[in-house]
């Protein structure tokens, strides 16, 4: 079944640069072969729920195998007979806006 998770995983307590860290658990991410997304504050993964719960355990796990408290935030969408969503949301809510943009 399709999922869409937005997420982030960042360790705990090994100081104010976190970037080091973050980036190991991007190349878990990356490395899956699903499609994904990363912004400043959260990456968005898509695939099979199996799948894309698979790659949250890896990427947490890259950070927690350390011996690193990481906290992990989590959302997602399931749904059935949807897929490309992480595009294609972002593509409806521009649509809506440039209409509205041309209406002005």
């Amino acid at each position: 079944m399709n999922t869409l998770v937005a997420l982030s995983i960042a360790p705990c307590g090994i100081g104010d640069e976190l970037a080091p860290a973050v980036a190991e658990v991007l190349k878990v991410i990356r490395a899956s072969g699903l499609p994904n997304r990363t912004t400043s504050m959260f990456t968005e993964i898509e695939g099979e729920w199996d799948d894309v719960m698979k790659v949250v355990k890896d990427a947490t796990f890259v950070l927690a195998s350390k011996g690193i408290r990481t906290e992990v935030v989590l959302k997602a969408d399931v749904r059935p007979g949807f897929t490309n969503m992480m595009q294609a949301k972002v593509d409806k809510v521009n649509a809506i806006l440039e209409g509205e943009h041309e209406k002005i």
